[in-house]
């Protein structure tokens, strides 16, 4: 097995170890279900402790890029794209910049989607989102509760048929919620002003135009759908995020 000696002394020694065994990984064109060297191999190569060598595949394994198999040892794994991201998406922990910046990438994200729903709309999917409006409860000012909103958009997800974007539905949807309680007297009167005008776009509007295969449509309705959204994510100088 080749040196793979640290020299860069600038950071941590874990950190250097990890990087220099994504390199390795790399260099040695490694894809998941191929076999690594053994921790003392790999330690010797490295010239670190087994210590500081074990921290590192720590963090690899955390990542899920690293796996352990009865008889064959430690194996290279594909790890999930967003685990890093699940770990650290606590809105709690997060600046209210941060939780902006996501809910932006959200409604970005949704609108952006509509290609992907019409090329795998089927009639299940229409009964599932009818039997979804038909159990929806909204409240006051046309404001559908966190549940049902949480159903109707995962299952536009689920439609896209992609993994990742399902994933990050479930990432994101408790920074909405929170920023929705958070700043609710903000949004309860963008919500009644919409009402009042008629330009509060449904579960049920949007519903009818996947029925009635109007792309261009369902993509303006859920521009709409999201008003309350963008009038609050053009406000962010009035809160003082920075």
């Amino acid at each position: 097995m080749n040196d793979l000696r640290i020299v860069n002394h600038q950071v941590t020694l874990v950190d250097q170890v990890e990087d220099r065994l994504l390199s390795y990984f790399k260099e040695n064109n490694l894809g998941p279900g191929d076999p690594i060297p053994r921790e003392m191999e790999l330690a010797e190569a490295l010239g670190v402790g087994r210590s500081v060598l074990r921290e590192a595949l720590s963090r690899l394994r955390m990542l899920g890029l690293i796996e352990t198999r009865t008889r064959r040892g430690m194996l290279l794994a594909e790890p999930s794209l967003l685990r890093g991201m699940k770990r650290i998406v606590e809105p709690n922990m997060l600046s209210d910049k941060t939780l902006f910046n996501i809910l932006g990438f959200r409604v970005a994200l949704e609108i952006g989607m509509s290609e992907m729903i019409f090329q795998n709309l089927n009639k299940k999917h229409i009964e599932d989102l009818e039997d979804i409006v038909k159990r929806g409860v909204v409240k006051r000012y046309s404001e559908y509760t966190p549940v049902n909103e949480y159903e109707f958009h995962t299952k536009l997800y689920e439609i896209t048929g992609n993994s990742t974007i399902m994933e990050f539905q479930a990432i994101i949807r408790p920074v909405s919620v929170f920023l929705k309680e958070k700043f609710q007297d903000y949004f309860l009167p963008i919500n009644k002003e919409l009402s009042k005008n008629g330009k509060l776009v449904s579960h049920k509007d949007l519903l009818d135009f996947l029925k009635k295969g109007d792309k261009e449509g369902f993509r303006k309705g859920m521009i709409d759908h999201f008003g309350p959204y963008y009038s609050f994510l053009k406000q962010e100088n009035h809160f003082n995020i920075n």
